[in-house]
């Protein structure tokens, strides 16, 4: 009943928020009293933009950093907000005023339990950058180095831990009140949510992302990770090499450095695809102010706050997905999606090929400029509707960084299509994931595996064929010399199983 009781009184203030910035307009769509929207009204300003999309990012940025990072991750959701606004909350920035720099000392003496001259021999109190969760300050390493420190700002914490018990709470009651929202899993779309924020605020664990994915590019010249520096790590500071070079989205300059941004864009593609495909674990924020051009070419991530992982299955499915997109096979694709349990059986495989279809012919073999997203995403998501599709919390990430991707692609090269580079990767992954050689590899590994378990497999056997024989169950005499008379009792069937398994070992690896 509190949690209730609070909740209600946040939304009130929320409503009134969004009522000043125009954001409410729509809702006699859904059945809202007009006496609530002629009360609205009065607290609206005059000074607006046009587009509901933009009112809604201007009262997300006033009611707070939740709210933007909420208003970031329903631009992916077109199918809950719809592509016009969709595409509007895109550009919201998560930027905020700094915190003084006393502060960003005051943390860094608390986390590393020294003096911020000892850890450096420079450090400037204003800030580079400043986000919901951080911000960042140049500083020189008492050994020399020049690098960046991230800190966390204060009571960051409670501030994100009671916005999210708000949207939990307001995801729980849609599900019980509106029950054709379920399929759309508010409440898990808002746990995966919670658990990004968690994980962004414990700088140790950014830490080890960078460090992960630094390490899966290791000798790849074309995309570097700075390198963290752990002595000055901790929950809420983290010290990373500094690295510099040109916003990824800067046409002109990456021209006037002599890079070309095709071959720019030919690195991106390839990064991604590496990040996604071969290694399951990607960087899920990656927008121009995250990824810049080194003089020699490279592309340099930072901010390494929130990153996705895909298990091997769900890579496998996704790469046969878009291979049967970019070959134009439909029934492929749509066989995948069924096989993946991304489609309910009982469900027309021949009419989601018809609509697989649908969505595709638009965009095969056109470059990015004449492509538009917004429509696609609005057929794909009617499409699963239609279909009665789940949502798939764990790839909203990867959807959102495919957007991303696009978005840098087009500023680049608007006459390329970054998908149709990335062709060639994966379809060589997938010859090596999953041709003969592939799946015979697959079986030998698992016979092995099977052979590695059999001496815990016996054991367990025997403690069971033990606490039988102490409950007074035996094996019928004829039972035992069918199977080998003359073997002590006990020990005969281990061999057998172990004989079994071998040969069946020796058989598959054959």
């Amino acid at each position: 009943m509190f949690r209730a009781l609070r909740n209600l009184h946040r939304l009130v203030r929320i409503a009134l928020t969004l009522a000043r910035h125009g954001a409410l307009d729509g809702l006699e769509r859904v059945g809202t009293p007009p006496s609530f929207l002629v009360l609205a009204n009065l607290f609206r300003r005059t000074d607006l933009p046009p587009r509901p999309g933009q009112r809604l990012a201007l009262a997300l940025t006033a009611l707070g950093p939740s709210f933007v990072k909420l208003g970031q991750a329903l631009s992916t959701r077109a199918d809950l907000v719809g592509e016009a606004v969709a595409a509007d909350l895109s550009s919201l920035q998560d930027k905020l005023a700094p915190f003084p720099g006393e502060q960003a000392r005051a943390t860094i003496v608390t986390e590393l339990g020294q003096p911020v001259e000892t850890l450096f021999r420079r450090f400037d109190d204003a800030a580079v950058a400043a986000a919901s969760i951080a911000q960042v300050h140049f500083a020189t390493a008492a050994d020399g180095n020049e690098v960046a420190v991230k800190v966390l700002r204060p009571g960051v914490e409670r501030l994100f831990a009671r916005d999210i018990d708000l949207f939990l709470w307001l995801a729980e009651l849609a599900e019980r009140l509106v029950p054709r929202i379920r399929r759309l899993k508010p409440v898990a779309v808002v746990r995966a949510f919670e658990e990004t924020v968690r994980l962004e605020m414990d700088l140790r664990l950014e830490a080890a992302a960078a460090a992960e994915l630094g390490q899966n590019f290791t000798g790849d010249p074309d995309f570097r990770v700075p390198k963290v520096d752990w002595a000055r790590t901790a929950r809420r500071v983290l010290t990373l090499e500094r690295v510099g070079g040109l916003p990824v989205d800067e046409r002109a300059a990456i021209e006037t450095a002599g890079h070309e941004p095709r071959a720019v864009v030919g690195r991106a593609a390839r990064a991604f695809f590496n990040q996604v495909f071969r290694d399951g674990f990607f960087h899920a924020d990656m927008h121009p102010g995250n990824l810049f051009v080194a003089a020699d070419g490279s592309l340099v991530a930072v901010d390494f706050g929130i990153m996705g992982r895909i298990d091997l299955a769900t890579r496998e499915a996704l790469a046969d997905m878009l291979i049967g997109f970019l070959h134009g096979d439909y029934a492929k694709v749509a066989e995948v999606h069924f096989r993946a349990g991304f489609v309910p059986y009982g469900q027309s495989m021949g009419a989601f090929t018809q609509a697989c279809r649908a969505i595709a012919e638009p965009i095969l073999d056109k470059p990015l400029n004449e492509i538009s997203l917004a429509r696609l995403l609005a057929q794909l998501f009617e499409v699963t509707e239609q279909f009665q599709m789940e949502t798939q919390p764990q790839l909203l990430l990867l959807q959102k960084s495919m957007l991303v991707c696009e978005g840098v692609g087009r500023k680049l090269a608007p006459e390329l299509n970054m998908w149709e580079l990335a062709r060639p990767l994966i379809e060589e992954w997938m010859l090596e994931h999953r041709g003969p050689a592939a799946r015979t590899r697959s079986v030998a590994e698992q016979a092995v595996a099977r052979i590695e378990e059999l001496p815990a497999f016996v054991g367990n056997l025997e403690k069971a064929a033990a606490m039988l024989a102490a409950g007074g169950v035996r094996l019928h005499p004829d039972s035992l010399a069918a199977l080998g008379a003359g073997q002590p009792r006990g020990s005969w069937w281990p061999w057998a199983i172990t004989a079994g398994v071998v040969a069946a070992a020796i058989f598959l690896l054959a």
